[in-house]
């Protein structure tokens, strides 16, 4: 283990940039949960264990159109969750980190908890490739336009029965009912993917400019049930020739250039600023 957090040091070190890529497991040191762990969706909402619903039936499109109330509840009750949590202490680590790099930085995450910004990253090199819960759009839509939750918006969840308590949230546009801006489950055609396009054009940049440099991906807590994030920290390790540093507890096969650091986001990277 030491052997792994010093070769991880020294990589981080030599490096022109790093690629930062997350999954759930970076957030369960800052106290949230991985809704995608054996039964871990149940644990936290009992109401929806009593009904049989998994995460990939609450979360998805249609389920969310046919009960809002109960969307709109789950939804809510997480935007609530996510704005009382406080980054854990690695966030900070890795912006200082890649602020001492010629190239920056990037991140990747399919996490849309928003935390990344709450830590004080600059949301224009940040790339949530699945939405982010913190932006709305119309659920119909009748439109284009996405737009940031109000602060003011009042968010009470019944929590015997996680629905919505009071009006939907409402369309900017046509006063129609709102949906966070999240790519949902079960062939979601109604998701405005703008602002995805928008920061998938930055990161592109930032990729073509780390051409030539030395760079490195650190993709932390990305899980295998939902492999964008290692999908895509493989795909560039290898069409790029880039070293990969995976921090994840689980051990798994990994890829040609990587590392493999099998620890918790939190103490792998605390544990790798000690040899920095």
């Amino acid at each position: 283990m030491e052997r792994a957090f010093r070769e991880a040091a020294l990589l981080i070190r030599d490096a022109d940039g790093i690629l930062i890529a997350a999954g759930a497991g970076m957030g369960v040191d800052s106290g949230l949960p991985d809704f995608r762990g054996k039964n871990g969706f149940w644990r936290e909402y009992p109401v929806l264990a009593s009904r049989g619903l998994r995460f990939g039936e609450v979360a998805n499109a249609k389920f969310f159109r046919r009960e809002p109330y109960l969307g709109w509840g789950f939804y809510g009750h997480r935007l609530n969750l996510y704005r009382s949590t406080t980054p854990h202490a690695g966030f900070q680590l890795l912006l200082q980190w890649i602020s001492t790099k010629p190239l920056g930085g990037f991140v990747f995450t399919s996490n849309a908890d928003g935390q990344f910004q709450k830590a004080g990253f600059d949301d224009k090199i940040v790339l949530e490739c699945h939405g982010s819960i913190h932006q709305l759009q119309c659920l119909a839509p009748c439109g284009l336009t996405i737009w940031p939750v109000p602060a003011a918006l009042p968010i009470t969840v019944d929590h015997a029965s996680l629905r919505w308590r009071g009006p939907l949230p409402e369309c900017i546009n046509c006063s129609g009912t709102a949906r966070p801006n999240l790519l949902m489950a079960g062939g979601d055609w109604g998701w405005l993917s703008s602002r995805r396009a928008m920061r998938e054009a930055a990161f592109t940049k930032w990729i073509g400019n780390a051409t030539g440099h030395t760079w490195v991906i650190l993709e932390i807590g990305a899980g295998t049930v939902a492999r964008t994030v290692r999908d895509e920290t493989e795909r560039l390790s290898r069409i790029h020739g880039v070293t990969l540093i995976r921090i994840n507890p689980a051990i798994s096969a990994l890829p040609e250039r990587s590392l493999t650091v099998p620890f918790g986001a939190l103490g792998a990277l605390q544990s790798i600023a000690t040899y920095l």
